[in-house]
């Protein structure tokens, strides 16, 4: 399984269920990777989404605590083992974790692969990515150059996990 996620430098990822920054770069970025794949997220991310629809030409599994939710166009799980079972169905490579914060933070020993857009700014957060960076089993395998949007700088930065 994969992660992908955008990041500030305290490893932010949002504040009051919405993402820290919209960067266009980025959110292309983000469907280029998860189109035409599978996408694993939390009721929250799905509700954030326009419409709360999922996401379209993907397949979409959304893990709920709500027993009673349903959602058409989308896989709904009460549990990490039944969202395991789901994605088992499909190649991990093409598994994607997508949030929110609980989700990643449950979903990132399972992930081999992290496609972090690392934005070099600060904002308040209430949500966060757990930190690679003190993880050592993690490494930086790939940095794109620095790119701009607006007055954010930000790059690409895919992360891949080692054996410790």
């Amino acid at each position: 399984m994969k992660t992908i996620v955008n990041v500030d430098n305290n490893w932010g990822i949002g504040s009051n269920n919405d993402l820290l920054y919209h960067i266009p770069e980025d959110m292309k970025f983000f469907k280029e990777k998860t189109t035409g794949n599978v996408v694993i997220m939390g009721l929250a991310t799905l509700m954030s989404f326009p419409h709360s629809k999922p996401l379209p030409n993907r397949v979409n599994i959304v893990l709920s605590a709500d027993k009673d939710f349903t959602c058409e166009g989308a896989v709904v799980c009460f549990s990490i083992e039944e969202v395991l079972e789901e994605a088992s169905k499909y190649d991990s490579d093409n598994v994607y974790i997508i949030g929110g914060a609980s989700v990643y933070a449950q979903f990132i020993d399972y992930c081999d692969t992290a496609y972090i857009t690392k934005v070099n700014s600060s904002k308040p957060a209430d949500k966060f990515f757990p930190n690679l960076d003190e993880k050592e089993e993690w490494k930086i395998t790939e940095v794109s150059e620095t790119f701009r949007s607006g007055d954010l700088e930000y790059k690409f930065c895919t992360y891949r996990k080692t054996e410790v």
